[in-house]
């Protein structure tokens, strides 16, 4: 839920500042931001990369993080190609890289963060 309150809030100062915007989207008259994104497939996506980053080695959660990174761009070259994504033309893919990079990273410390939390009410 914090991931998508994030990715909503973002994705609101981004479109206000006319750096992207979402041409195919769920109410469109009604929302500016692709709610089908950020209350669907961003919390599946924080939950799958949950799973799978506290399953493995410390350096292995870099390079998962990493990798994520690397396929942002990619994904949204393929989203603009169908339609669903557009651009400014002041906008370069590897802000998306370094911004998920950021976005992952963050989410990821808070959920350190709830664990070592919920460790600590337990004791």
């Amino acid at each position: 839920m914090f991931a998508s309150l994030i990715g909503t809030y973002l994705d609101l100062y981004f479109i206000g500042k006319g750096v992207y915007w979402f041409p195919i989207r769920p109410w469109s008259n009604i929302f500016s931001v692709n709610l089908w994104f950020t209350l669907v497939i961003l919390p599946v996506f924080v939950i799958v990369f949950l799973h799978y980053v506290t399953q493995i080695h410390p350096r292995g959660k870099a390079g998962m993080i990493l990798f994520i990174s690397l396929l942002m761009p990619i994904m949204e070259r393929l989203s603009e190609m169908f339609g669903w994504f557009a651009h400014s033309e002041k906008w370069e893919h590897i802000y998306s890289f370094f911004g998920y990079m950021l976005f992952l990273s963050f989410i990821y410390g808070f959920y350190l963060w709830l664990e070592k939390e919920k460790e600590g009410q337990k004791q």
